[in-house]
């Protein structure tokens, strides 16, 4: 089983963390105008990576809470005047407090840390001094394990209506599956609670919203989940119906605005860290999936917080700097609002050389000019490669802008891109390459850029800020080795008259119909609505309407769609695309099959799991065939028992000998053992002998 990640003593507190769709799929309604689908563009023979924008198809709004770190009771330093200056100069909107763990030792009142030690002048009221200073907002732990509901709603109360802080985001405890309920020796986090596992944890969670919405109906909770493919997922505790997530979710779903989670890829250099970016997307969007099945029409009003993120390996060198950039942006096109990066100082641990320069293995954000040794930081404040990596994403985004689709033809180069509310559109292109300096041509959709020069924003080696660099001239943009750089245009057309619509939201759903509803726009008149389903870059449209709803039909049960929805104004003109939406629709619920999949344990990155399969027709079967699809490619079996189970990629293929008898008369069962690298998330659709079946 893998170990948990840990913390570390207090004596010592910087941390070791161990679709298309069917052709099937109609157009409700005749089209007036060209569709947002790019045309095949000319490729550019100087080009080594191609770069396509789509500006039809969005992410998301950044949001005001979107870029953030942590601080910590124990760092002396946190309010040191220069901090809030250099946090403000990298765009940083949210400060976290009081530090991971010490959330749960922390008692604010009389500012002290029972077991862990804290610096002078690290109390709350200096800390929300910091905050103001840098023209943030905080995000508060309260202190579960070692606290009460009473206790965190008195510091609603001082926070809020005492002083005005209006301090909106709270979190219920941090990392609380690590109080040693699943295993032994991982008990990191401090939990007095005799009852230590997921159930109690969602009772108090409901006694903590209740006193501290008492005192402030505004404030907004959040719940501590794990981390879909991270232990310890997946895991029944001693006497647990089920694993934490749903445990939880479960109890709490009607009671919480947001849910925690916390990502620490690892790996044996950072430049795997780098690649383990990869797995965020299907993380995030079990996240989803799990708030969506026990939240229901609710779903759309929590919110997720990526509250902890570090590549954990060669934290102050330049991949991470990159891993940085790309982790914030990728959390944020999947569904996140906040991401907090661990932490602003942190101290230094084993000294290695990486691309030429010394690494710390410092969670820090700045230097706190510790040493290791006789090998010493330099001076304290001073930014390390990540601080930059954050930092750069003020020439890409703010919050207010519009996250929009794009996509590279090269795995070494990561894109992300967005439509900014002044109307610019900036693209980040991060080369993760060491050596090579690759060129890329970016080709745009749904979006006009003028024939002046593009603003161009870099970070790279020898650089010693993010800093304004000349465009490439006379061909593709050049991305050095180990470089982020930000392409900045301006539209040559004038935008829209009409803003864009609210997020649409599903109001009904079956085997094959869904019915989507959204509210006009804020500013100007919409003719005409267009619904794109999002198939990477290449959007497809599925409907117009001119009401603010559409029933699209003819869905193939099971399959997942993300959807958004523009208008368009009486010149013709298209609006940025609203926020998102992604459903689901369901097995049939009629069919002469029945299906039943359950995870029998789990470890992280492994599972059991056990298949039923009932045939409710009128004629017996004798010898059959299942059939399903992984959601996800890090999932597989390994070995198997009862049928014989093979496949190719993520299908996977199920043939057994044995009868089964009509009318549900008798089962048959198989099981496996699996493996998943991220995200596990259970296959949507079945199908027996060509039929697919109901799910159970």
């Amino acid at each position: 089983m893998p170990l948990p990640h840990r913390r570390s003593t207090p004596a010592n507190p910087h941390r070791r963390r161990a679709s298309p769709l069917a052709c099937a799929l109609a157009v409700v309604a005749a089209l007036a105008a060209t569709p947002a689908s790019p045309a095949s563009p000319q490729e550019d023979p100087a080009a080594s990576v191609r770069i396509d924008v789509n500006a039809a198809e969005g992410l998301g709004t950044v949001a005001p809470e979107a870029f953030g770190v942590n601080h910590a009771i124990w760092d002396s330093h946190m309010n040191d005047p220069e901090v809030s200056g250099l946090l403000e100069d990298a765009g940083v909107d949210v400060m976290r407090y009081p530090g991971g763990s010490y959330g749960d030792i922390y008692h604010w009142r009389d500012h002290t840390a029972p077991g862990g030690y804290v610096a002078p002048g690290t109390g709350f009221d200096e800390f929300m001094g910091g905050v103001r200073a840098a023209g943030a907002q905080p995000m508060i732990i309260a202190n579960y394990g070692t606290g009460s509901p009473q206790e965190a709603a008195d510091w609603v109360h001082y926070a809020n209506v005492e002083h005005d802080y209006d301090a909106k985001l709270w979190e219920i405890g941090n990392e609380i599956y690590g109080n040693g309920h699943y295993a032994e020796g991982s008990g990191w986090e401090a939990d007095d609670h005799p009852d230590k596992s997921p159930n109690q944890y969602a009772r108090e969670v409901l006694a903590y919203s209740e006193a501290m919405k008492a005192v402030d109906p505004t404030i907004k909770i959040g719940a501590v989940l794990t981390t879909p493919g991270d232990w310890p997922d997946g895991i029944p505790g001693p006497g647990d119906p089920g694993d934490w997530n749903h445990t939880v979710l479960d109890a709490v779903a009607d009671a919480i605005d947001f849910v925690v989670v916390h990502s620490y890829p690892g790996g044996t250099n950072a430049d795997e860290a780098l690649d383990r970016t990869v797995r965020l997307p299907g993380q995030l969007r079990e996240v989803r999936r799990q708030i969506d099945r026990y939240a229901g029409e609710r779903s759309p009003e929590i919110g997720i917080a990526l509250t902890e993120v570090n590549s954990n390996v060669q934290m102050n060198s330049r991949p991470t700097g990159l891993f940085a950039a790309d982790t914030y942006m990728t959390a944020l096109e999947n569904g996140v609002f906040n991401v907090d990066w661990w932490n602003t100082h942190n101290g230094p641990g084993q000294i290695s050389t990486v691309d030429g320069e010394t690494d710390f293995n410092d969670f820090g954000l700045l230097s706190s000019a510790g040493c290791t040794g006789d090998v010493c930081q330099p001076a304290l404040n001073t930014p390390f490669h990540p601080y930059f990596g954050l930092k750069s994403l003020t020439t890409l985004a703010r919050p207010g802008d519009t996250m929009i689709a794009s996509r590279s033809s090269s795995d070494q180069v990561s894109v992300h891109a967005v439509h900014r509310a002044d109307g610019r559109l900036s693209v980040m292109l991060i080369n993760k390459d060491p050596d090579t300096t690759h060129t890329a041509a970016i080709d745009y959709t749904g979006y006009s850029p003028t024939a002046a020069a593009p603003t161009v924003h870099r970070y790279g080696r020898g650089d010693t800020d993010v800093t304004q660099v000349p465009a490439t001239t006379g061909g593709p943009q050049e991305l050095p080795p180990y470089s982020i750089t930000t392409v900045t245009v301006s539209p040559r057309n004038a935008p829209a008259t009409v803003t864009a619509p609210n997020a649409p939201r599903l109001t009904a759903a079956d085997s094959g119909t869904a019915t989507l509803s959204w509210s006009a726009p804020e500013h100007g008149t919409a003719v005409r609505y267009e619904v794109y389903e999002q198939l990477g870059t290449n959007a497809q449209l599925l409907a117009t309407s001119t009401s603010t709803s559409l029933t699209v039909r003819n869905l193939p049960p099971g399959s997942e769609h993300t959807v958004n929805v523009l208008a368009r104004d009486a010149d013709g003109r298209l609006s940025r695309p609203s926020e998102p939406v992604t459903f689901t629709t369901t097995s049939p619920r009629e069919s002469t099959c029945l299906v039943t999949y359950h995870i029998d344990a789990g470890w992280g990155a492994g599972f059991v799991a056990t298949v039923t399969v009932s045939n409710l027709g009128d004629t017996g079967i004798d010898g059959w065939t299942l059939d399903f699809d992984w959601p996800t490619t890090g999932q597989r079996v390994d070995s198997y028992w009862n049928a014989n189970v093979g496949g190719s990629g993520t299908r996977v293929h199920v043939t057994s000998d044995s009868r089964l008898a009509p009318n549900g008369g008798n089962t048959a069962t198989f099981g496996f053992v699996g493996a998943n690298d991220g995200a596990n998330p259970v296959p949507r659709t079945y199908t027996l002998n060509g039929t697919v079946c109901r799910t159970a």
